[in-house]
């Protein structure tokens, strides 16, 4: 350019035209240094502007460099402008990346600067996920997403994560007087652009638990239509359950699918459950989870009503052991008296560093579990080596088969009926 028969040839000034904002003089000075160095320093603070200015200058081997070290420096702080500049830039192992450290610790780690960077989009992925790290229950989910609607309605907010739930309460309190009549506030004008998140809840698994429904029906965030739906959804599953046999789920194609061992019983073609593919399993599971601070021995259920599926959750001595409890009752209609009783579950442990990163993880894959009247059955035995807490487990869980909808055939043959 400087040398040939180029209008930049006689110029003693060239100005270059940077269409980009994210681009700025320093990541332009390193963009233009790495052609002649092999190795460049490249800090997490300027990684982003520096990816910018390497993919205008098409420079791959800086591209990849940045690459490397966003993967390397994911935490609470970069993760979202990490996952849109991957998006941005084309980097779609960075973004994958971000995604699964977002899964793994938005529930684990909650901070109120997260809640307020996460997009619209990027908590509907989340949310919709079966892989979302969930602590508790289902309706720990629906918490923290009041708690992130609140902050994206009010982003001046500066108080601490303990006094986050009582402020959005407050907030959604006052917002409810001003509306006329039974309408919910993800109906109004305010409320409406969050719908997309909301309508990925696992109602079924919140209004299963007495308290749980009395906060929702109480905060008047979600359209009743929906809570409708879901208590006529459960409703047909619970007689289901009581009085057509229904001994819980199988799996149809998970097995094909993800090559995984299962436990199952031979059935009588009239006791078997109706089978569901994969893709409906992950769309359907109840999403819970524990974390256990220290080694030592632990029992623990998660509340709610599961049917009649009493299931018992003991860590002990590096086995994790599930058993059906049909004994010590508080009422008789709590627990069905089945004979076999089968559940399908995916059981996973992770423990995190600092950064939340995953120190060591594992997982059973989708299984299925069938157990007898008080029956117990070790589901992991874990290497104390790969041992560190404090650990955090997560469970997905479908209790009962999914209802069976009318063949199309027995519908009449008439387009407007």
């Amino acid at each position: 350019m400087f040398s040939g028969s180029w209008k930049e040839s006689n110029m003693n000034v060239i100005e270059l035209e940077i269409p980009d904002q994210n681009i700025d003089i320093e990541a332009l000075q390193v963009a233009f240094g790495s052609l002649y160095r092999d190795d460049v320093l490249i800090k997490p603070s300027r990684v982003v502007a520096l990816l910018a200015a390497a993919c205008m200058l098409q420079l791959d081997g800086l591209i990849q460099q940045c690459g490397e070290t966003m993967k390397e420096t994911i935490n609470a702080k970069t993760v979202c402008g990490y996952y849109n500049s991957a998006g941005t830039y084309g980097l779609d192992s960075v973004k994958k990346k971000c995604l699964e450290w977002l899964l793994n610790n938005l529930m684990t780690h909650q901070s109120v600067e997260l809640f307020k960077e996460l997009s619209i989009n990027l908590m509907k992925q989340l949310i919709s996920s079966s892989n979302l790290f969930v602590m508790q229950v289902e309706m720990d989910v629906y918490t923290a997403l009041k708690k992130w609607m609140f902050l994206q309605l009010v982003p001046s907010w500066n108080g601490s994560l303990k006094q986050l739930l009582t402020e959005a309460d407050a907030w959604f309190a006052k917002r409810r007087k001003d509306f006329e009549g039974d309408i919910a506030f993800l109906e109004s004008e305010q409320g409406n652009v969050f719908l997309p998140v909301f309508t990925h809840l696992r109602l079924q698994y919140i209004i299963s638990d007495l308290a749980s429904a009395r906060i929702v029906e109480r905060d008047s965030l979600i359209p009743s239509e929906w809570l409708s739906s879901v208590y006529k959804q459960q409703w047909f599953a619970m007689l289901r359950a009581e009085q057509d046999n229904d001994i819980g789920t199988t799996l149809g194609k998970v097995q094909q699918m993800e090559k995984k061992p299962f436990l199952s019983c031979f059935l009588p073609p009239w006791a078997r459950p109706q089978e569901i593919n994969k893709e409906e399993l992950e769309a359907s599971t109840m999403r819970c989870g524990r974390k256990l601070a220290k080694d030592g021995d632990y029992c623990w259920r998660w509340t709610g009503f599961n049917f009649g599926f009493d299931l018992l959750v003991t860590y002990t001595n590096r086995y994790i052991i599930f058993k059906r409890n049909t004994l010590n009752q508080p009422c008789s209609g709590s627990v069905s008296l089945q004979p076999r009783r089968n559940i399908a579950f995916r059981l996973r442990l992770a423990s995190f560093d600092s950064s939340g990163k995953i120190i060591c993880s594992r997982t059973t894959g989708y299984r299925i579990l069938t157990l007898e009247k008080d029956q117990e059955e070790v589901v992991m035995n874990l290497d104390s080596r790969l041992l560190i807490f404090p650990l955090y487990i997560c469970c997905n869980f479908l209790y009962t088969s999914p209802e069976k909808k009318a063949d199309s055939e027995a519908l009449p043959d008439n387009s407007e009926t």
